[in-house]
């Protein structure tokens, strides 16, 4: 059965361009997307615009959020919040649960989102590597296990890296710029990388 499985890093982040953001911030672990980043993720959903997508999972972090929902609204679909997809919930870059918004206001600003979609994993912090994998593993594989048709997946340079390697683990390297795009696609002998992190649409 063929399936093609995209994977897209979110946009730029606005706490790598304001370096005071962090500091004031109310979820200082949940920054949104910078301006560039915003434009990066219309870029991505122009450049999918002639894929057969037919679901879209995202990291319930802001930045991966605004970013599947702005592809979400050019390619017309609903938006799937997936915390088994969350950033790696590194205690040398977080010193506590980072803090997320809800779900329930987010999708009073991000009216794509899905509400009736329930994650099939929760991730705990603090989180090893290895519990990181293990994670992005068990997400990606129930993604594929329970939807048939072609998928988006946004998430974390971690999570997309996982959700890669869990496919194709032979791969080297996965590539993951701002708004990269990966595309792996099932054939008769496996799963097959087609696109590895391409950033051609981002002008």
């Amino acid at each position: 059965m063929s399936q093609t499985i995209w994977i897209a890093r979110h946009g730029s982040r606005l706490d790598f361009i304001d370096l005071n953001w962090f500091n004031q911030a109310q979820r200082p672990y949940d920054p949104p997307l910078a301006l560039e980043g915003e434009i990066q993720a219309q870029q991505l959903g122009r450049k999918l615009k002639s894929a057969t997508i037919a679901h879209i999972f995202a990291s319930p972090f802001l930045r991966t959020v605004q970013t599947a929902h702005i592809v979400a609204d050019i390619l017309d679909l609903p938006l799937k919040l997936e915390a088994g997809l969350s950033e790696w919930l590194n205690p040398d870059w977080m010193s506590s649960q980072p803090e997320t918004l809800p779900l329930e206001i987010l999708a009073q600003s991000y009216s794509r989102i899905d509400n009736s979609y329930k994650s099939a994993v929760i991730p705990q912090y603090p989180e090893t590597e290895t519990q990181l994998n293990q994670r992005v593993s068990m997400t990606t594989k129930y993604l594929i296990e329970s939807f048939s048709e072609d998928i988006l997946i946004i998430g974390h340079a971690a999570s997309v890296v996982g959700s890669a390697k869990t496919l194709v683990p032979e791969t080297p390297e996965i590539k993951t710029s701002f708004c990269c795009l990966i595309q792996i696609q099932r054939t008769s002998e496996g799963w097959k990388m087609l696109l590895n992190g391409d950033t051609s649409h981002i002008k």
